[in-house]
């Protein structure tokens, strides 16, 4: 099962968190909350991972609209997008938002996350190349 889209950027992990946050923000998603989880794994059970850091990203204008639909899609919310180091490599991931709409039969709700893809892999197609 696929969760989202992966790309591979060719910039160092430092700073393809920044540049991904850019390319989103231009997208109209803000970056909600930032997991540092090779910190947070070396501080709480002393485990060394390659850099991997979660964004929360939202888009406030489509959150508003899915909220509006079902209140109950917060539980969903925010969209993660993953900027991680794998054997030399940057991935970046996004959650594909049509997940979202899986759990319902609310067809206003698939329209929601039909606009959310396409900004999403926009987001993502400008960082191709990176």
């Amino acid at each position: 099962m696929a969760y989202g889209r992966t790309i591979t950027v060719s910039i160092p992990f430092d700073e393809a968190v920044p540049v991904v946050k850019e390319a989103f923000k231009a997208k109209g998603f803000g970056t909600l909350t930032e997991i540092d989880v090779k910190a947070t794994l070396k501080e709480k059970i002393d485990k060394d991972v390659e850099p991997y850091v979660i964004l929360g990203a939202c888009n406030p204008n489509l959150a508003a609209r899915a909220l509006e639909i079902e209140p109950d899609v917060g539980l969903l919310l925010p969209c993660n997008v993953v900027v991680r180091q794998h054997a030399g490599h940057v991935i970046v991931s996004a959650m594909d938002p049509q997940l979202i709409a899986e759990f319902s039969d609310l067809p206003e709700l698939r329209a929601v996350a039909d606009e959310a893809k396409v900004l999403i892999d926009a987001a993502l197609d400008s960082l191709i190349g990176s």
